[in-house]
C-alpha cells in the first residue's frame, strides 16, 4: 500500500493515533504528495480535559486523549488541524522551511488532489483563497475562507 502511487495514504498526526516517527516514516516512504494529515476530531477538539459525549458514547478526555468511558479506548481526537500542522513541522527531521513545505502540503494540497477540488490546496491566482496565517510558534492569528477575512481578525 505505502509502496502504491496510486494510494494515498491518511495519517492522524496527533501524536497519540500515531507516534511522530511513524508519521516521518511514512511521509518518507510515500512522499508529502501522497500523505494526507487527517483529523479524527470529536466535539472535544480543542477543549479542556473534561467529560463529553461522542454520540450516545460517554468520552473522558484527560491530557487530551479522549477514551471511551467503558472500555478506555481511544474515541478520536483532540487536536485541531493547526495543532497537527504543527507537529508535522517540530517533529519532521527536515530543515524549518523544508518541514513547512511538507507540513502544508500534507494538510492542504495533498488532501485538496485526492479529494479531486480542483479549486483549493494551493494559492494560485484565479483559485478559491483559503488560508490560515501561523505566528512562529505555529499559532493561527488570521483565517480566509473564499477570500474573505473570518472570525476574530475580520474587519481589521
Amino acid at each position: 500500500m505505502l509502496e502504491d502511487p496510486e494510494v494515498t495514504v491518511e495519517v492522524i498526526a496527533d501524536g497519540v493515533h500515531l507516534h511522530p516517527a511513524l508519521v516521518r516514516y511514512v511521509q518518507r516512504l510515500a512522499g508529502s504528495d501522497r500523505v494526507a494529515v487527517v483529523i479524527d476530531a470529536m466535539a472535544a477538539a480543542g477543549m479542556p480535559d473534561g467529560d463529553y459525549l461522542l454520540g450516545e458514547l460517554d468520552v473522558h478526555v484527560r491530557d487530551r486523549v479522549a477514551r471511551l468511558a467503558e472500555s478506555a479506548t481511544i474515541a478520536g481526537s483532540t487536536a485541531t488541524m493547526d495543532q497537527l500542522f504543527g507537529n508535522v513541522v517540530r517533529h519532521s527531521d527536515l530543515p524549518a522551511s523544508d518541514a513547512l513545505v511538507e507540513a502544508a502540503t500534507m494538510t492542504a494540497t495533498t488532501p485538496a488532489a485526492t479529494l479531486d477540488l480542483a479549486d483549493v490546496g494551493t494559492l494560485e491566482v484565479g483559485r478559491r483563497a483559503d488560508l490560515v496565517v501561523l505566528d512562529g510558534a505555529l499559532d493561527v492569528l488570521a483565517v480566509m475562507r473564499a477570500g474573505t477575512w473570518v472570525g476574530p481578525t475580520a474587519g481589521r
